[in-house]
């Protein structure tokens, strides 16, 4: 047998893109690192936690706005096709956008895991390289299999090169562009 020396995509974007156009609205696709992956649709506690989330990016930052399940192009030369849970943009960021926006003003890019079995490789490992490719300055992700809080930052090289990973209940820092503290003790209430 030969060593497979490169990464073969299933399909191309333009052929990913005509695909997730015509799914069904309950399906949600998303094409990470050359690969059709299914979207988990959100169960009632992720729904809260976005909530939560909307409320105090409201509250601290009322000139940014956060959007939930927002299409971002990722990866190296924009080849990725993520749905993010939430992305956070100044006001009026999302002009002019298509259905799938380059990650150039994206302030921060947000995950809440869901209980399936990808969440794993998408959320911990995938997405993280996707964003920080994109220049993502900040990917917050919400976990609740460990009931943590992780903020990535300071991409480069397709890498984040800082992480840090804090307790429900602890007050997370989110760095510059964000520049916003969140008491993170209300998760705790949709940790299961």
């Amino acid at each position: 047998m030969t060593p497979r020396t490169e990464h073969r995509p299933q399909m191309t974007v333009e052929e990913f893109e005509q695909l997730e156009h015509h799914a069904p609205e309950t399906v949600r696709l998303e094409f990470i690192n050359g690969k059709v992956e299914v979207k988990p649709v959100p169960d009632g506690n992720h729904s809260e936690i976005y909530m939560w989330l909307l409320e105090r990016c409201m509250q601290l930052r009322p000139d940014l706005r956060l959007y939930p399940e927002r299409g971002l192009k990722t990866e190296a030369y924009r080849k990725g096709r993520a749905r993010a849970d939430a992305i956070l943009v100044p006001r009026g960021g999302l002009k002019g956008h298509g259905e799938w926006s380059e990650g150039d003003g994206v302030l921060m890019a947000v995950e809440i895991t869901s209980y399936d079995s990808d969440t794993n490789q998408r959320d911990r490992v995938e997405k993280p390289d996707g964003y920080a490719a994109a220049g993502i300055p900040v990917y917050l992700l919400i976990d609740r299999d460990d009931c943590s809080v992780v903020v990535f930052n300071q991409p480069e090289d397709g890498r984040y090169r800082h992480e840090e990973k804090l307790p429900f209940g602890a007050t997370v820092k989110l760095p510059e562009p964000v520049n916003i503290a969140l008491d993170t003790e209300p998760l705790k209430e949709f940790a299961d």
